[in-house]
């Protein structure tokens, strides 16, 4: 079911609302909430600038989120943006100027404003910001119970701002990536851009009835920085077991592959956090040793993509193939059929314990050993649980010892992949996590 439209409040008359009676409104608000909420149904309005379906070719964690509200009698609105990869086919109102309609019972309003990991820094940040801004309108107008923001980007979060200030809505925020310390991390060194982002950081903390974090680094970044008494939950990105599954695996079929290759798998963004490069220096060492029967397949797409197919074939990489990105659907079963997956990321202490990568739990679904050139928290986890290998960072002969090492031992290959999958099953499967989700939410309608 849709939320409804309300009549048009001007930003002015809440703002003075707010300033004049919130202190004495918030614990009542807050009670009445909690009541009603044990009566009637959620409503929740969902801010999300790259939603996807599986239909698409991008993470779907905010959609599988939303069907299980949805599963348990709960209402979501998502707003979004709009990207190639969004899998969404959706009616444009002329009227309102945005694409609006109902995807597996989630009522989507998708805003046309065009974003592309190939997208230049001042571009990507402009339609940021317009994302941000119109989405503040909708955080007046509609009618709603509780607002969620998730990052990226940072700018997510000005609509649960306004939801919160001057509408006095509960508001959780949901925290992907560290801003700024990851993009400072990267090279961003725009002070006035760093500020901003620091500012929106901490607003965020501060505002939010909840917070959740993708990895134990973020909800320590969140904690630093955030009150003490703000409840902070971590629910990692998470596996679509049925998508991703061991069953799935045949022959891949792909071009440039031999029936004999043992084929090392990298899906995703390709974008430079991604530190594909390193990848390169990979293929580069197993040529210099005389290998052929080990490939590296690039499955997706980003902003280093083409850079990175030409910089192989000037290194005459014929080892490294390159593929467009693939419906979610799909690449279950390509992920399956690959003999390990890679998971590769720049060299950044930023990294080690603040991000939770999506493919890297596609890869515990679909049974498959992970190779990893970073440390952290899910470096220590395929250690652990003895489902891959771990090297260290920017060693390029260690990398491709590990490859060659697996490829030399289908039995080891076939133990780590069911100890990947069992790990899937065991800490990340898709419903454990929607049932944390959920609660979390639903704890915080106060």
């Amino acid at each position: 079911m849709a939320i409804a439209s309300r009549p048009q409040i001007s930003p002015l008359h809440c703002l003075w609302v707010c300033s004049s009676s919130i202190q004495s409104s918030i614990q009542p608000s807050i009670q009445s909430s909690t009541q009603s909420s044990t009566l009637r149904v959620l409503r929740l309005l969902y801010f999300h600038q790259h939603f996807a379906t599986p239909r698409g070719a991008s993470g779907t964690r905010s959609y599988e989120f939303a069907r299980a509200l949805i599963a348990r009698g709960h209402q979501v609105t998502v707003v979004c943006g709009a990207h190639a990869h969004s899998g969404l086919e959706l009616p444009y109102d002329t009227a309102r100027g945005w694409h609006r309609g109902d995807v597996d019972g989630i009522d989507v309003i998708s805003l046309p404003l065009t974003y592309a990991n190939r997208d230049g820094l001042v571009r990507r940040g402009w339609t940021f910001l317009r994302f941000a801004f119109r989405s503040v309108r909708l955080a007046l107008e509609l009618e709603y119970d509780l607002a969620f923001a998730t990052s990226t980007p940072i700018t997510a979060v000005i609509p649960g701002l306004a939801a919160k200030w001057f509408r006095r809505k509960p508001f959780v925020f949901e925290v992907r990536d560290l801003w700024p310390e990851l993009p400072r991390a990267l090279g961003l060194r725009n002070p006035f851009v760093l500020g901003g982002m620091s500012l929106l950081e901490f607003l965020g903390y501060r505002s939010a009835d909840a917070c959740i974090g993708l990895s134990p680094g973020i909800v320590d970044g969140i904690r630093a920085r955030a009150d003490e008494r703000l409840p902070v939950a971590m629910i990692p990105n998470g596996c679509d077991l049925e998508v991703f599954h061991p069953s799935k695996r045949t022959k891949l079929t792909l071009p440039g592959l031999g029936p004999d290759d043992f084929v090392a798998g990298f899906t995703g963004a390709h974008g430079v956090a991604n530190g594909l490069d390193a990848l390169l220096d990979v293929a580069a060492e197993l040529k210099r040793r005389g290998d052929t029967r080990v490939k590296l397949a690039f499955i997706g797409d980003g902003k280093e993509k083409e850079r990175l197919a030409k910089a192989a074939v000037a290194r005459g990489l014929t080892n490294c193939l390159f593929y467009p990105p693939v419906p979610k659907a799909e690449l279950g079963a390509i992920t399956a059929s690959l003999d390990c997956g890679l998971m590769v990321l720049k060299d950044v202490p930023a990294f080690y314990r603040g991000t939770s990568p999506n493919k890297f739990f596609d890869y515990l679904a679909a049974g498959i050993p992970v190779v990893n050139n970073y440390p952290g928290w899910l470096a220590g986890l395929i250690e652990e649980n003895r489902c891959g290998v771990v090297v260290p960072p920017g060693d390029a002969v260690a990398f491709a010892d590990a490859l060659q090492r697996l490829a030399a031992d289908p039995a080891g290959r076939s133990a780590m992949g069911a100890a990947a999958r069992a790990l899937g099953e065991k800490e990340f499967a898709r419903p454990l996590l929607a049932e944390r989700f959920v609660a979390t939410l639903t704890a915080h309608v106060a």
